[in-house]
């Protein structure tokens, strides 16, 4: 009997039935983004972070590899099974232990989908803040695991500004328990930071004490239309400014972005599809009379400067989730394949240099090449969804895409990675982002708490 047979005997032994699936009788695609059959050694799936513990201490025992998976919809093959590797689920890990609203916070497992915490949250009268647009698929413990971002980190911060405790297991089985519900907890090291945006790779999260928020009483929502970029940043200053604290989201899509998801094959388009940059603007507050007289404010006072063009203002829930469609489900430009998704970050006064250099490039390469750009602008993200049209030219193809993107980067202090991650798919090019002493000191800190690389090994590294 080989170890891997040992080690899955001792697995079957621990797990109850239906917690552990072998390789050949998988039925699990790799990712949402690669529709393959995924291999693996097999799949387990415990229920508690004391199975959890089991499982890496079997493991570890054996020099099992492993790599975790929530909802599956990581950009950069973070949780993309290899062949000698056995996937540990956190599907079942999914249980909302206590919602707190007199003091603000949440404990809750790994395997909780983003979603069904933000309704049950709300069923409360309280917000988790954090929003993607995988919220019906994605877990809370893979956005902790990738520092998730999403579309209200200019007013919430990242999902590290909302992690007050945690529960990670480590390689060899030691639960690291630090369940802390307070704001306010300066003893020594927070060690919880090590694991927030670590991809799995120093431990495992199963359980997280988050923060909450009182539900806004109002919400003001508005998609406008404009013809530069010096006009997008000036009134994401005059909103700053005006709104205060109620701004909540400022996400821009460039034209070709706007195009490509609307018209024939996509959604409708609520007003021309003929300018050169969208900004969907939303505020939330507790004051309504108040809060929508001074949203009314900032829109005539931005159309009355000619910096918007055009706008449309949602008169009902079901027209403010329309506009909201437009900049989450973008389905439509994901075909025909190859394509290739971009996180990156840099500071905004560069982005629109930055974005016409991009297409350039890549346009130089690949003439018939489509570029979807769209970004959190606030926070210095952008994303691009590129389509090179190369024809029969498929060696590299992918490598190359990525040398337009990032080889300009280092000159504006940007990041390969804004919120996705590094994953398999971004590690050559980190030292584009990190310095060496930086990923020296990264990789002291994965060889001390997973010395023998078992835990996601390939990834970030």
């Amino acid at each position: 009997m080989t170890k891997t047979d040992e080690c899955l005997a001792k697995l079957s032994k621990l797990l109850s039935a239906g917690s552990i699936v072998h390789g050949d009788e998988l039925d699990r695609v790799t990712s949402y983004w690669d529709s393959a059959p995924a291999r693996a050694v097999a799949m387990v799936s415990p229920r508690s972070t004391e199975e959890v513990s089991e499982v890496l201490r079997i493991c570890f025992e054996h020099g099992q590899q492993i790599v975790t998976q929530g909802g599956m919809t990581n950009c950069v093959k973070s949780a993309d099974p290899l062949p000698e590797e056995i996937i540990l689920s956190t599907e079942k890990l999914k249980r909302i232990e206590v919602i707190d609203t007199v003091g603000g916070t949440v404990t809750v497992e790994a395997g909780v989908v983003l979603q069904t915490l933000q309704e049950a949250c709300l069923e409360k009268d309280m917000v988790f803040p954090l929003d993607l647009g995988a919220r019906g698929s994605c877990t809370i413990g893979g956005n902790v695991a990738t520092n998730a971002g999403g579309i209200n980190v200019l007013r919430y911060g990242m999902m590290r500004n909302l992690v007050l405790g945690m529960e990670v297991v480590l390689a060899d089985g030691t639960i690291l328990s630090s369940m802390n519900q307070m704001l306010k907890n300066n003893t020594a090291y927070d060690l919880k930071q090590l694991f927030i945006g670590s991809e799995g790779t120093l431990g495992i999260v199963t359980r997280v004490v988050l923060r909450l928020f009182p539900k806004p009483l109002s919400c003001q929502t508005a998609l406008l239309a404009m013809d530069t970029f010096n006009d997008v940043i000036d009134t994401l200053k005059k909103a700053q400014r005006e709104l205060g604290g109620t701004l909540s989201a400022y996400e821009v899509m460039w034209g070709n972005y706007v195009r490509g998801v609307t018209g024939e094959t996509g959604h409708a388009a609520p007003m021309s599809r003929d300018f050169p940059f969208y900004v969907l603007i939303e505020a939330e507050g507790s004051d309504p009379t108040s809060d929508d007289e001074r949203f009314q404010r900032l829109l005539e006072s931005i159309y009355e400067s000619s910096v918007i063009v055009d706008a449309v203002v949602p008169k009902s829930e079901t027209e403010r989730l329309s506009l909201w469609k437009i900049r989450e489900d973008f389905e439509c430009i994901l075909e025909p394949e190859p394509f290739f998704l971009y996180d990156v970050s840099l500071p905004i006064v560069a982005m629109d240099e930055y974005v016409s250099r991009v297409e350039t490039g890549l346009t130089e390469k690949w003439p018939a090449c489509e570029a979807y750009v769209l970004g959190h602008i606030a926070d210095g993200n952008i994303h691009f969804f590129i389509r090179p049209n190369a024809g029969t030219e498929v060696t590299h193809l992918h490598e190359d895409c990525d040398g337009v993107l990032y080889q300009d980067l280092k000159q504006y202090h940007g990041s390969i990675s804004a919120e996705h991650g590094i994953g398999m798919e971004k590690k050559s090019w980190l030292s584009e982002s990190r310095s060496e002493a930086e990923i020296n000191v990264m990789r002291a800190m994965k060889k001390a708490l997973d010395p023998t690389n078992l835990l996601n090994p390939g990834r970030v590294f």
